[in-house]
């Protein structure tokens, strides 16, 4: 990897450089300086696409393969469950069938992980394709282009030698291991399983806010196309000689409702499209009526990072003229106004109201409706109003087999409780016939329950450093009420993973590994554990990226913004999505971005 980067400095140099320089320029561009700007600029992308090209390709080759695709599922013959037809794949002996809900994060993960001679695979999906999901933002304004951040479902199950059917699952047999997929217009059919993994994902929550149907959301392509064309409608409409100035006004106001990684970059992405690019093609007047809002329940954005980051977010947004609301509750919105409310400092509550030409609703998630009907199947085990609840080993509490497995941003997982077993591990810890537990004796509990517990161990092994702390009386032991003082700290730190691209994909490489295990039947599946590799979060023209426990990066120059881009660039499931943003960047350096509306 050092060598292809050392490779392509130089070409990533003149890119940057030639970008600089047109920045310099006031947006001046023409004559020779112009070209010869441009063709550095092309010349270096062009140097460093071959670069990684040539070092990634081996990755990739299996996507050129002349193997046959599985066989197309069939309906069996006479086979009636419920009022509608069963239909499955030729199975092979001695596998079982694996059924795939979803092609998010976690499904490809899974799949990318699993073996290819271990399963029946097939999946089922109302999209073929897998989305990049973290640079959608950028995809709104034509940063990238949408064919730039999709993969093919149908070759990466290829290498599964797995089957495929463009539908969405509506209901579920538990009992007779059935999920009932819908194509609309198609009809419905039954697809037995031996092993379900729902990854379905989640959608919006409204917290009960009126006129969401006036309201964009940014999960699917669809939506990022959408978005694309809305802006430049605004933009075209306000250029019309019959349009007042209120609603020009009106026109140019964009509002982002949530002040998460999703809705500060979008507002970062419009911000660039904005002083980047329609700046040299709409007049002064235009450009001074733009207006970009976040509303923010919380106290600051980004929230879920560490403070320092969202202190520097919010100046980095007010250096850029992005208005940024906090501690307020978005009421409602219609065609042309959002109304909002905020608390006084002496409890009395304020009510807002800002005309609106474009608004993004980026808030929490919530059930989808076949995850709802999956729950409401278990009602003895399933509470969580907003995911599916799984244990350890990604598997759906309530089904008494083990049978079905969730994850990504439908499942929440349910980690044990140790306070609940307080007398049995304290009575394991010490040695017999002692009532407390020496210094020696909680490092050999830590050690172990750190590999029986994996997801609590970096929270186990702090009481060994804080002995002293839980050894209220000081005799230089640790008695049972010490003991649960322990525990109860350790219960305390496990909360539910945040629902980033990464906990799916970890949680889908787990688990094809977990599910390889099984069918090699070399044994149990260890917990899942989740490792938290930094949150990042584009902030236009800035960057900045929280690593937990204290460890943050923010920067405002170019250098930030290109770390940003190499580590989704390095995360792509492809050769070919890398290959396609790369080439997106280099266009977008030297020729802007499209300001087309189709």
């Amino acid at each position: 990897m050092l060598r292809a980067i050392r490779a392509a400095a130089p070409a990533f140099r003149a890119v940057v450089g030639a970008r600089a320089a047109s920045t310099r320029a006031g947006g001046l561009r023409g004559g020779r300086g112009q070209f010869a700007r441009r063709l550095a600029a092309w010349g270096g992308g062009t140097t460093a696409l071959a670069t990684a090209a040539y070092y990634f390709a081996g990755e990739e080759i299996n996507a050129f393969d002349t193997a046959e695709p599985a066989a197309e599922l069939r309906l069996v013959a006479g086979a009636q469950h419920r009022g509608y037809p069963v239909a499955e794949m030729q199975q092979t002996a001695g596998r079982e069938r694996l059924v795939v809900l979803g092609s998010g994060w976690g499904a490809v993960a899974v799949l990318k992980a699993l073996d290819a001679d271990a399963y029946d695979v097939v999946v089922v999906s109302p999209a073929n394709y897998f989305l990049f999901t973290p640079l959608l933002p950028s995809a709104t304004v034509g940063t990238v282009e949408f064919r730039s951040v999709m993969e093919s479902i149908r070759r990466i199950v290829k290498r599964v030698r797995g089957a495929y059917i463009e539908a969405a699952a509506v209901d579920i047999d538990l009992e007779a291991k059935r999920v009932l997929v819908e194509h609309a217009g198609a009809g419905r059919v039954w697809v037995p399983y031996d092993r379900l993994v729902v990854g379905v994902g989640a959608q919006s929550i409204t917290h009960g806010a009126a006129g969401l149907e006036h309201c964009h959301q940014l999960k699917t392509i669809l939506d990022a196309r959408a978005i694309r064309q809305h802006i430049m409608a605004n933009f075209e409409r306000v250029m019309l000689p019959t349009t007042t100035i209120d609603e020009k006004r009106r026109l140019l106001t964009f509002v982002v409702c949530g002040g998460g990684p999703t809705g500060c970059e979008f507002a970062a992405e419009l911000h660039d499209l904005l002083a980047e690019d329609l700046q040299r093609f709409f007049p002064q007047s235009v450009r001074d009526m733009v207006q970009v809002v976040i509303i923010q329940s919380r106290d600051h954005i980004l929230n879920m990072m560490d403070s320092v980051i969202s202190e520097f977010a919010e100046r980095q947004f007010e250096r850029s003229g992005i208005t940024v609301v906090t501690n307020a509750r978005v009421e409602s919105i219609s065609e042309t106004a959002l109304r909002y409310t905020t608390r006084a400092p002496d409890g009395a509550v304020c009510t807002h109201e800002i005309p609106q030409g474009f608004v993004l609703w980026s808030t929490g998630i919530s059930l989808t409706p076949f995850t709802r009907l999956l729950c409401d199947r278990l009602p003895a085990a399933q509470h969580n109003r907003h995911a599916i609840t799984v244990d350890e080993n990604l598997r759906v509490k309530g089904v008494s087999d083990g049978s079905v497995y969730a994850l990504g941003d439908c499942a929440t997982v349910e980690y044990p409780q140790l306070l609940a077993r307080v007398g049995e591990l304290f009575d394991a810890a010490h040695a017999e016939g002692a009532q407390a537990i020496t210094r020696d004796e909680l490092a050999e509990f830590v050690r172990i329950g750190a590999a029986k517990y994996p997801a609590a161990a970096s929270h186990l092994q702090t009481l060994v450093r804080d002995f002293d702390h839980f050894d209220v009386d000081a005799n230089g032991t640790i008695d049972r009420s010490e003991f649960g003082a322990m525990l109860r700290y350790v219960d305390s730190k496990h909360t539910a993973l945040p629902a980033l691209a990464q906990v799916a994909a970890q949680e889908g490489i787990y688990l094809g590994r977990a599910l390889n295990t099984l069918a090699a039947g070399t044994g149990p599946a260890l917990p899942f554990s989740y490792h938290h590799r930094g949150t990042l979060a584009y902030l236009g023209r800035a960057a900045a990226a929280d690593f937990g426990d204290g460890h943050a990066y923010k920067g405002s120059n170019l250098a930030a913004k290109y770390l940003w881009r190499s580590t989704y660039w390095s995360q792509q499931v492809s050769l070919r999505t890398r290959f396609l943003l790369m080439t997106d960047w280099v266009k977008e350096m030297v020729f802007g971005r499209d300001i087309s509306r189709f």
